[in-house]
């Protein structure tokens, strides 16, 4: 069992928001799996995301790859939030099995409070804040590349303060909410610094050189990382779904541009969770280091799983295989240890 601030999750095995975690079916075979310890949602945003034809994915001929021209889920929030409370709570004095991360996103700071207060309330009406560990954890997605006009503000770590001051503010009010940051791939070490010197100076008022200052940080985990942006796959590459009036395209998505993910990321996701997993152990670091790094990007068997724990991640997450192979994805990485 891993623990990051009130989550618990056993088996350290989660699926990372995408397309195969979009709606109540989804969900509930990720929750009702033996092999993952914990179930991500799609990113929600407050009114749902306007999703067309031209969103879709392709999977890769020589290797376990996609790409993606998907956006944020079309489902609203209050959507999410109506299934969780279903699942979690099905029956009079029934234990939660496991905990569910939230993934939402927000461009505006109001709108961003009006989600986390949302998710507050169900968490209050489940007794979420006062149980020994949590069922309901945020995840902040600060990294997708597919929205038109809307680059990833992971990229631009600055411009991220307004709407990370707002999940300060309200861990502030119940340190028990558990909040983390879905991040971009980063490709060069400005970026990683960008990134703890942003979260550093959100941290509460403490002793900054002491490691037992770890509880002023209203962060918990990083979430490395998301999918690739400006990829761009031709058809006889790849596979994907047909679709009833889809036009004959050049590309493997219709987009041509997409989010690169699976085997094709795996190299560069284990040098972001590497480099962080670096940085949060320097001693400078230290009011940072409570914060547990999710491992995401080609992990796609169990040995792909390894190498992410072993270049810093506590929790490994798919995505790619997900899509491939179903639920059946997190026995294929977990083995037998999926079960403990």
């Amino acid at each position: 069992m891993v623990k990051i601030n009130t989550l618990n999750i056993s088996p350290p095995l989660i699926n990372s928001s995408c397309a195969w975690a979009s709606d109540l079916e989804q969900l509930t075979a990720l929750y009702e799996s033996s092999f993952t310890g914990a179930v991500t949602t799609r990113t929600a945003t407050l009114e749902g995301f306007q999703e067309n034809p031209s969103h879709t994915v392709a999977f890769t001929k020589s290797a376990v790859s996609s790409i993606n021209s998907y956006g944020y889920s079309p489902h609203r929030l209050a959507q999410y939030l109506s299934w969780v409370k279903e699942l979690l709570k099905p029956s009079p004095g029934a234990q939660p099995k496991k905990p569910f991360i939230l993934s939402i996103t927000s461009y505006d700071p109001a709108k961003l409070r009006t989600m986390v207060q949302d998710i507050q309330d169900l968490r209050a009406e489940l007794g979420d804040s006062t149980a020994q560990s949590s069922s309901i954890a945020i995840e902040l997605n600060t990294s997708c590349p597919n929205i038109p006009s809307s680059p990833p503000t992971g990229y631009v770590f600055p411009s991220l303060i307004p709407l990370l001051t707002v999940l300060k503010e309200e861990h502030a009010k119940d340190s028990s909410l558990t909040i983390g940051l879905k991040l971009p791939p980063f490709v060069y070490r400005d970026q990683f610094l960008a990134v703890i010197d942003g979260i550093k100076t959100l941290c509460l008022p403490g002793d900054s050189d002491s490691a037992s200052s770890n509880a002023n940080c209203p962060f918990a985990f990083f979430t490395c990382t998301n999918t690739l942006g400006n990829s761009l796959l031709f058809d006889e590459q790849s596979t994907r779904p047909a679709s009833s009036g889809e036009e004959a395209s050049p590309f493997a998505v219709p987009t041509g541009l997409g989010g690169v993910a699976g085997d094709a990321l795996h190299a560069l996701a284990l040098g972001n969770v590497y480099t962080f997993a670096q940085l949060l152990r320097e001693p400078a670091n230290a009011v940072l280091q409570g914060i547990s790094i999710i491992g995401v990007g080609g992990v796609t068997s169990k040995a792909a799983a390894d190498r992410m724990r072993r270049a810093g991640a506590v929790v490994v997450g798919c995505a790619t295989l997900l899509g491939k192979e179903g639920v059946r994805a997190f026995e294929i990485i977990g083995g037998e240890e999926g079960q403990k």
